[in-house]
């Protein structure tokens, strides 16, 4: 069955700057090994969407996705990978900084979190500088299928603390099994429906 978020890619940039103008935006950010290509696949319910690679690091621009309204979605590069050069990951820190403050057409930003670990102080850092900059956020925590059944209401309180938030507050879902996905589409398309003026 299609998804009601049928994405098609457009274009990989560098910078903010040579993006098109849209309607209404939502951009993906978070650690190279969250799951942020397989959760867009799973989102747009196609395979080879964005391309997942076993090799963490691999979104190194700036990715936009259309759907049929002319609506976009953004695949933001991951941070905080360690085998990645440094001139590289500073390149990086700047493209995701400029781009969040810069994208006039942005609605929502969806910062992903791995739900089996917990956020690192790489993601409470981009969560402390999206909420000092006034960046619309919301947090989801993905692989949630990795995390045992009987653990889930303590890591989902201790990972809700951590972030400063309620549980409710917060997106959980796994691209595994599909838990939670269509509360996500859901969410992505009520803010690009929002951003059409």
């Amino acid at each position: 069955m299609p998804s009601p978020l049928q994405l098609k890619f457009v274009l990989s940039a560098p910078s903010v700057g040579q993006l098109p103008e849209t309607p209404g935006e939502v951009a993906f950010v978070g650690r190279s090994n969250v799951g942020k290509s397989s959760l867009i696949n799973s989102l747009a319910n196609r395979k080879q969407l964005a391309l997942v690679s076993n090799t963490p690091g691999r979104t190194q621009l700036i990715n936009l996705f259309v759907l049929p309204s002319g609506a976009t979605v953004v695949d933001l590069p991951g941070y905080g990978y360690a085998a990645v050069p440094g001139r590289i990951k500073q390149g990086w820190g700047a493209m995701i900084e400029g781009y969040l403050l810069d994208r006039e057409d942005l609605e929502q930003t969806f910062i992903l979190v791995d739900g089996e670990i917990g956020p690192t102080k790489l993601d409470l850092q981009m969560l402390d500088w999206s909420r000092a900059n006034g960046i619309p956020h919301t947090i989801v925590a993905t692989k949630m299928d990795k995390v045992r059944s009987a653990k889930r209401p303590t890591r989902k309180k201790e990972l809700a603390a951590a972030c400063q938030l309620e549980t409710g507050d917060i997106v959980w879902v796994s691209s595994s099994t599909g838990v939670g996905i269509d509360d996500l589409r859901s969410l992505v398309l009520s803010h690009l429906t929002a951003g059409r003026h």
